[in-house]
């Protein structure tokens, strides 16, 4: 493990040790033009150059430490034994998990999925099971004679459609959307959607009231559709902007009127599917699509609000403003997930982390950056898909759950604790034989207002449930992974 030791206090003050640990042969930064695209009326305008502070990850230096997590020891830290470990119904099991409170107890339960996959980049919810925290299975729904493992989101979520105070299960299925009763499976309404519309459910509030009741779906790159609660089309978009969708739009209230706006990949769309803007030619020149969108900071103005958003394909991740202008971007990787915190006191602003894919196994890396998009540190993991920040021992400092790891990571580069996940009896199969891959997502489990961490795997096998007993009580949408809107991304 390679490190790099902080100048003491008596060095310098606080602005010349960060210019310091950012020196030139860390990162080097260039400048392009900055064109975006905005929408006014039927029109589109040229929002004005702007200069991009770009730097490629792929040859910078890490600041802080560039270390393999299988380096670091486990003596002398934490190993936290799972509250639950859940076996998952043998026959209806599936790769996707989400968990929220279906019967209003205030305790969440599980609810997983299987999807069928007709074709290429095509799936749809084909079965789900949901089980109590006891183990025990709650109602089944469906065909399970349909795939275990998932490379994607699949189309089952969690949420209160109808605005009654109790959550409801809502999957796109084959060419239709089926609203499903949280507490005993019966089946409230469908409707349908068209072919391979089933990619994920998103919902949002395009009509202004005082709940997200609408919902989008689409294809897996090509097309999005709005529906209304109960099924009526609101409005339908090919290629937003000219590029392909986002993995999972992201609804956002740009402008303050009450209604969402969608970020729906290279661009940003109205509440009636117009376009808003798009990212400069520059940002989108290397192809791909939206991988994960983040809010980073909000304000009462779109030039106020920053977000985060990273190209799969296209090896980029920038932060935009809420008109789409790029503040800075980082390139040279295959970045995917991305998510922010205090992980550091001592350093100005929040913290990034984003994971890079698509490298070969045992040599993925989870880095760390400054809200600069400076490179402060690099763990090597066997996988780095998915990780999560929490505050889990109440410190106010987040750590990094890194799913394939099953520890908890500072920004130092040091492990702070471990995670047993003991396989339970009868849990492997044929269905979820070879290497799994283990997720991590945060959920309030108990309802006490502490996100608890919620380990599965893909294939499905089982989960294991970590209560937060110390963590500090943050249910912010920005923060809280499920029920609302889960992603993979």
């Amino acid at each position: 493990m390679s490190t790099r030791t902080k100048p003491s206090s008596r060095e310098s003050s606080p602005a010349l040790r960060r210019a310091r640990r950012f020196v030139p042969s860390a990162i080097a930064l260039v400048f392009v033009s900055g064109w975006g695209w905005m929408a006014s009326s039927s029109e589109a305008r040229a929002q004005g150059p702007a200069a991009i502070a770009t730097a490629n990850l792929a040859e910078a230096t890490p600041a802080r430490f560039d270390v393999h997590v299988n380096d670091l020891p486990d003596q002398g830290i934490p190993a936290v034994a799972p509250w639950k470990v859940i076996p998952l119904d043998p026959d209806y099991r599936g790769g996707w998990v989400v968990v929220g409170d279906l019967t209003g107890d205030g305790m969440a339960e599980i609810v997983s999925a299987r999807n069928g996959v007709p074709a290429t980049d095509v799936h749809y919810t084909s079965s789900v099971v949901v089980h109590r925290l006891d183990g025990s299975v709650l109602w089944k729904w469906g065909d399970p004679d349909a795939r275990n493992a998932i490379h994607h989101d699949v189309a089952c979520q969690i949420h209160d459609l109808d605005g009654d105070g109790r959550n409801e299960v809502v999957v796109a299925a084959d060419r239709r959307v089926v609203v499903l009763d949280g507490a005993t499976g019966r089946e409230l309404r469908q409707f349908e959607i068209p072919k391979d519309a089933s990619d994920c459910i998103t919902f949002c509030n395009l009509s202004g009231g005082d709940r997200p009741s609408d919902m989008l779906v689409k294809t897996r790159y090509g097309q999005i559709w709005a529906y209304d609660a109960v099924g009526n089309l609101l409005w339908t978009v090919a290629k937003p902007g000219g590029y392909r969708t986002a993995h999972q739009p992201f609804p956002i209230d740009l402008d303050g009127d009450g209604r969402d706006e969608i970020i729906a990949g290279y661009a940003a769309l109205n509440h009636d599917g117009t376009l808003r803007w798009r990212l400069p030619d520059e940002a989108c020149r290397s192809g791909g699509h939206a991988d994960a969108i983040r809010r980073f900071r909000d304000g009462d103005r779109p030039d106020d609000k920053r977000l985060l958003l990273t190209h799969c394909g296209g090896n980029r991740m920038d932060m935009l403003d809420g008109n789409g202008k790029v503040i800075w971007c980082v390139t040279g990787l295959h970045f995917e997930s991305v998510f922010f915190g205090e992980l550091d006191r001592e350093l100005p602003g929040r913290e990034i982390v984003v994971d890079v894919c698509h490298q070969p196994w045992g040599q993925q890396p989870l880095l760390v950056l400054d809200e600069q998009g400076r490179l402060l540190g690099r763990y090597m993991t066997m996988r780095s898909r998915q990780h999560r920040l929490v505050d889990w021992f109440g410190t106010g400092e987040d750590l990094i759950f890194c799913g394939q790891t099953r520890a908890l990571l500072d920004a130092k580069g040091r492990k702070r604790a471990r995670f047993d996940t003991p396989m339970p009896d009868g849990a492997l199969g044929a269905d979820n034989a070879g290497t799994l891959r283990y997720m991590i997502h945060l959920a309030d489990v108990t309802g006490d207002g502490r996100p608890d961490l919620v380990v599965n795997t893909v294939p499905g096998t089982a989960v294991w449930i970590f209560k937060s007993e110390k963590g500090a009580k943050c249910l912010s949408p920005d923060r809280l992974t499920m029920p609302f809107n889960a992603t993979l991304y």
